[in-house]
């Protein structure tokens, strides 16, 4: 409103470019409020389900499911120690840890493998 205001003020004193720029900057500023609420609600989610992991990622609104066999998952490093996770087993993979620090990724697979063995 204070952009439109200016612009306004300016169109009455003859500068009417400035009402054209001030929408213009309204428009683009809607646009990156757009793009933010698109990724608001991203996340993910893993847990135990009895003897299955459940892996859940969204993304923009695309969300990606996976279920392993407990006893078959292969929690590792994509490939390096700050890498994302991934998780695999019986031909199917996810990467997971997106929402994590890197430095604190090692200890994400440690709590799922230790999660894995004690369930």
């Amino acid at each position: 409103m204070v952009s439109l205001g200016i612009g306004g003020f300016f169109w009455l004193q003859g500068a009417t470019l400035v009402l054209v720029f001030a929408g213009l900057e309204l428009a683009l500023v809607g646009l990156a409020f757009l793009a933010y609420a698109r990724h608001a609600t991203d996340g993910e989610w893993i847990s135990l389900q009895g003897a299955s992991l459940v892996v859940e990622c969204e993304s923009a609104g695309r969300k990606e499911r996976a279920v392993f066999s407990r006893q078959w998952v292969s929690v590792e490093p994509k490939s390096g120690d700050h890498s994302l996770i991934e998780l695999s087993g019986q031909g199917r993979s996810i990467e997971v840890g997106r929402f994590v620090r890197p430095e604190l990724r090692q200890v994400l697979a440690q709590e799922i493998r230790k999660a894995l063995r004690t369930a």
